[in-house]
């Protein structure tokens, strides 16, 4: 059971890619829970630790939190699948040989604020001088790695991704989504794909590469086991602290543009397009609804609605659900009740999510599954697996899909797929196939 670590304030801050390159290189167990390239603000953690068991019955109230402290100090950090998640709600779930999910009980750890410009060490009583003095010495002698910068990916030809569904058959699967959108089946599906990219790949210049070309607040590198997650995830799934729980789904998506003004035009027709909206506002009512089952009545609110976030690769349409729990209420009671994130489901849920199992065709793994930490005090920060890739022995593999209603274009839907899964891809040095990468969708 990991313990709260202690935490020390460094005289100076240390650069993150160092200190990741520097620990990484000396452990198979690592996370780097990223603020993202040049982050100004928020919180980045790297550490090591050993593998663990998630704790369900943790409470989110387990202890009252510092304020002066690093938000994390502490606890577990992992993913959970999606099987995982859809296997629990009760739907037909494909077997997958990432199903459980995988988590790392912290041991050591360095924070970083990027708000105060300052960095912390944590680890336990006996081993904090030890940690802080392995830090100093790989500060004083990194200023080269500190600087570096991601190798360019391989030269030569591009790889080319493989497709479980060509367009035409995710087209197909499209059309389907509508049809059981017009029987009153659903309202929505988040219909998704994989591209797979075999051979063997860098996890961590990978990594280097999709974090420079696309900076997220929720930006990770998670080794566990043998499998390495890769994220550049844009949408926190779930964040409590303090009692307050929020959940901020994505729904909607544009790619940005070189020039400026029609840059802008993109994010206006996103911030107006009605079926965007509508799909939106579905997913809000969607949460507002898992969180009323650990949240005390009359607290939910609609912080944000419709907001327009840009990102390096995309224009995102976001929305902001708040609500305070139920005292007592466990870490395993909150997945439960939210679990698969319904932006990732499509509504009802239930009923989207066993129709899915039958249109995907295969389990969709680690991919709209989530990521993060859940502290020793109950306190949790967990993203989305979404612009993501995972990579193992067998090679590498990229997820990517969209909501559907009843007024999507299946030409239209294709594009938002190809754009989602094209810089993950080009960060592996791999292209998307022919017709997924043609100039006519995209």
């Amino acid at each position: 059971m990991p313990e709260r670590l202690r935490a020390r304030l460094l005289p100076a801050w240390v650069e993150p890619v160092a200190v990741f390159r520097w620990l990484e290189a000396a452990e198979s167990e690592v996370f780097w829970l990223d603020a993202g390239a040049d982050a100004r603000t928020g919180w980045s953690f790297i550490g090591r630790g050993t593998i663990a068991e998630l704790p369900a019955a943790l409470r989110l109230d387990a202890a009252s939190s510092d304020a002066t402290l690093p938000p994390f100090s502490g606890g577990w950090v992992g993913w959970l699948d999606y099987e995982s998640g859809a296997r629990a709600a009760g739907v037909p779930v494909f077997e997958s040989t990432t199903e459980g999910g995988a988590w790392l009980g912290a041991t050591h750890v360095v924070a970083f604020d990027h708000d105060a410009g300052q960095t912390w060490a944590l680890a336990d009583a006996d081993g904090l001088d030890t940690w802080t003095d392995a830090l100093a010495a790989m500060s004083a002698s990194a200023a080269d790695v500190a600087s570096s910068r991601p190798g360019a990916p391989p030269t030569g030809a591009p790889l080319i991704a493989e497709a479980r569904h060509d367009t035409d058959e995710y087209a197909g699967l499209i059309q389907r989504c509508r049809e059981l959108i017009r029987a009153g089946i659903a309202y929505q599906l988040c219909l998704t794909t994989r591209f797979s990219v075999p051979g063997t790949h860098d996890p961590v210049e990978v990594y280097l590469r999709l974090r420079a070309a696309t900076p997220a607040h929720h930006g990770g590198f998670v080794r566990i086991g043998g499998r390495a997650l890769l994220s550049a995830s844009p949408e926190q799934f779930l964040h409590a602290e303090r009692g307050v729980i929020r959940t901020r789904p994505i729904k909607g998506t544009r790619p940005r543009s070189a020039d400026a003004a029609q840059d802008a035009a993109l994010a206006a027709e996103l911030a107006e397009n009605p079926k965007e909206r509508a799909e939106n506002v579905m997913i809000v009512d969607l949460m507002r609804n898992d969180l009323s089952r650990v949240c005390e009545p009359g607290t939910i609110r609609v912080d944000g609605l419709w907001v327009v976030e840009s990102y390096p690769a995309v224009h995102q349409l976001v929305s902001t659900v708040t609500g305070t729990a139920v005292a007592g209420t466990t870490v395993g009671a909150l997945l439960d009740a939210t679990f698969p994130a319904g932006s990732m489901t499509g509504a009802p849920k239930l009923s989207a999510m066993a129709r899915l199992h039958d249109l995907e065709g295969a389990a969709r793994g680690v991919y709209a599954g989530c990521f993060g930490y859940v502290g020793v005090d109950g306190a949790l920060d967990l993203a989305m697996v979404i612009r993501s890739i995972v990579i193992d022995a067998e090679g590498a593999v990229v997820g990517a899909g969209g909501g559907i209603t009843w007024g999507s274009d299946p030409a239209a839907e294709v594009a938002e797929v190809a754009t989602k899964a094209r810089a993950p891809l080009a960060a592996l040095g791999a292209v998307l196939p022919v017709l997924w990468g043609s100039d006519i969708l995209n």
